[in-house]
């Protein structure tokens, strides 16, 4: 049961690997009036906040530079060493856990009763305890690296580095009440979505009432 079911309010959780193809399916939820939180556009917005940076400067000085957050550098270390990792998480999971409460509280007071909670590190970060519901999106590893190479312009070996530090498949599977496998078009894609988000409107909206 999500945090929020008492508010009138439904979060629906999405993630995924890299590559799967969640980017595109939140779009199409979107598209279909969906009001969307993008737990990625948060962490960019909280990257320039003083205090943080503060932070990550204590633990990883090189990354933090007069303009800001060097994000490419951070990736080369966190991805490649999981305590590392923990302890960039730590310090910011906190700061994107407030600005989606702020914007689920936002879409409360209009009104909103279905919300969609865009976040990669769902299961990570313990965000998917607020979700009524999880959709994750997955794909066959050689699409999610041809994916990413394509939009990225990385290294192969940096992408398999990032893809083996994501949750797997199986995780992805076993913790979701919904799975979109992303193996064909776009098409496809949006066929299997729409059937997702039709099942979700018949689950939650009466209830909301």
């Amino acid at each position: 049961m999500g945090l929020f079911e008492s508010d009138n309010i439904r979060v629906i959780g999405l993630t995924g690997q890299s590559g799967a193809g969640k980017s595109t399916v939140s779009g199409i939820f979107a598209s279909e009036g969906f009001p969307t939180i993008d737990a990625d556009e948060i962490s960019h917005k909280v990257s320039s906040i003083r205090s943080f940076l503060g932070e990550v400067y204590g633990l990883f000085p090189d990354c933090v530079t007069d303009a800001g957050l060097d994000r490419q550098k951070l990736a080369g270390i966190v991805f490649c060493d999981c305590e590392k990792l923990k302890s960039y998480t730590d310090i910011i999971y906190p700061y994107i856990t407030r600005e989606i409460f702020k914007s689920i509280e936002d879409y409360r007071e209009r009104g909103e009763r279905l919300a969609l909670l865009d976040a990669p590190t769902l299961f990570e970060s313990g965000l998917d305890d607020i979700c009524s519901s999880v959709v994750s999106v997955i794909a066959p590893m050689e699409l999610k690296i041809q994916r990413v190479l394509e939009r990225d312009g990385i290294p192969v070996e940096m992408v398999k580095t990032r893809l083996s530090s994501q949750k797997s498949d199986d995780i992805f599977i076993s913790k979701s009440q919904f799975i979109i496998v992303n193996n064909s078009d776009i098409d496809s894609l949006r066929e299997k979505t729409l059937c997702v988000i039709d099942e979700l409107r018949r689950l939650y909206t009466d209830d909301c009432d």
